[in-house]
């Protein structure tokens, strides 16, 4: 993540010269940016086109940031208008899948904190969850650990007419399996062995299969884990399993390139986001992920607001005061 000197001195309210800005007010302008970025993360659940300008401009009042920051708020607007755009095309290509009966499925991929989870939340923030849902699956039970490996993640593939974006994939054993010890030198191998067959027979029965694998530095890992570790509302997403992948950073990115070597397959290719800058990822994601599959808009019949029975003998009953929640807001 690159940030202006001068813009990071005002997001620390600092007046000091480029001189006397020390590594520890950089590194403070760099955590200042993380949270402002947190506060994006909950504002766009709520912005719409017509009210953006204003709540951007009641933000910059309300954090002293009037004129300081306008380049910074500029960017924010557009990134909101272009995410907004692109959820209208994906709300576009939901209509087209169910039309079609389409049967998609997109693979995110990356290390700890590579912003899989805040890019799957701006493809799902506008769809209808049962066509387009989320897979995310726990560690294998007992019982799953002497299955065919590919088993558990079948029962989730998509029916005609449905998306299924898998937060983490079956590559967990191309990953973090390898890394960790979980899975033995055979059992390795053998994944390597199967899963380009397996990726062609989901290909061949329909599926449209898209995977990506987000990509971020070194060091921007590191300020995420930071910033995760300060924030009481992001600490319950570090587990010890993340702490220990930072510990192993080098044994994940041979892993990683040894896995994109052996699955970019002509049927199922791998798709490189860079993620070090989450807004534009997130656009780039979307956007290309739209390019993948045709579709066009999807003409529905006028909806028409029937008119609501009025029955005279229809008394509507008293709701007891206790039942109510307190209108405490």
């Amino acid at each position: 993540m690159t940030i202006d000197k001068a813009a990071a001195i005002s997001a620390n309210h600092e007046s000091s010269s480029d001189e006397q800005f020390s590594d520890e007010q950089f590194s403070q302008a760099q955590m200042h940016n993380e949270m402002l970025d947190s506060f994006d993360e909950e504002l766009e659940m709520e912005l719409d086109d017509q009210r953006m300008d204003q709540l951007l401009a009641e933000y910059a009042t309300a954090t002293g940031l009037d004129g300081v920051h306008s380049e910074s708020l500029s960017d924010r607007q557009i990134y909101f208008k272009e995410l907004f755009r692109l959820q209208g095309e994906l709300v576009k290509l939901q209509d087209w899948v169910v039309h079609n009966k389409l049967k998609v499925v997109v693979l995110f991929e990356g290390r700890d904190a590579a912003g899989k989870g805040g890019v799957i939340k701006r493809i799902t923030q506008r769809l209808n969850p049962r066509v387009c849902r989320v897979a995310a699956l726990p560690a294998p039970s007992e019982r799953e650990r002497t299955q065919w490996y590919f088993q558990r993640y079948i029962s989730h593939l998509p029916a005609g007419g449905e998306i299924v974006l898998f937060d983490r994939s079956w590559y967990n054993r191309a990953g973090v399996e390898k890394v960790m010890g979980f899975c033995n030198e055979a059992e390795y191998e053998e994944f390597f062995r199967s899963v380009p067959e397996f990726e062609k027979m989901l290909v061949r029965s329909g599926i449209i299969l898209i995977k990506y694998w987000f990509s971020i530095t070194d060091d921007e890992q590191h300020l995420r884990f930071m910033t995760r570790i300060q924030d009481p509302l992001k600490q319950w997403k570090l587990s010890p399993m993340d702490l220990e992948s930072r510990r192993l950073w080098e044994q994940y990115t041979k892993a990683k390139e040894i896995m994109l070597e052996r699955t970019h397959i002509p049927e199922a290719p791998w798709w490189v986001i860079e993620a070090v800058d989450k807004k534009k990822a997130r656009l780039n994601c979307i956007n290309h992920l739209l390019s993948q599959i045709e579709y066009d808009k999807v003409e529905h019949p006028s909806v028409v607001l029937p008119k609501r029975v009025h029955n005279p003998d229809y008394i509507r009953g008293p709701v007891p005061k206790e039942m109510f929640v307190p209108a405490k807001y």
